[in-house]
């Protein structure tokens, strides 16, 4: 049996696919990029924004739950 250089026509269908995969893969990824990582980034900042806020606020409501407490000397860490 001699063998033949040329495809049969499902693998050059297979292959032609697999292009087509490849490229719009390749737009995908484009896409993401620009378009949904900076989205998300941006969002994100907010979002930590936010929840300092938020934690500020609850760190405030403790502080008042425990009463007064003398701040500790310059240099020594907090205990709680």
């Amino acid at each position: 049996m001699a063998e033949t250089t040329s495809k049969r026509p499902w693998e050059q269908k297979l292959h032609e696919a697999a292009l087509t995969v490849e490229e719009e893969l390749r737009r995908v990824v484009t896409y993401i990029n620009d378009e949904v990582v900076p989205e998300v980034r941006q969002n994100s900042s907010i979002a930590l924004r936010a929840a300092a806020v938020e934690l500020e606020k609850l760190a405030r409501k403790m502080d008042e739950r425990a009463g007064p407490r003398t701040p500790p000397p310059a240099g020594e860490p907090t205990r709680s």
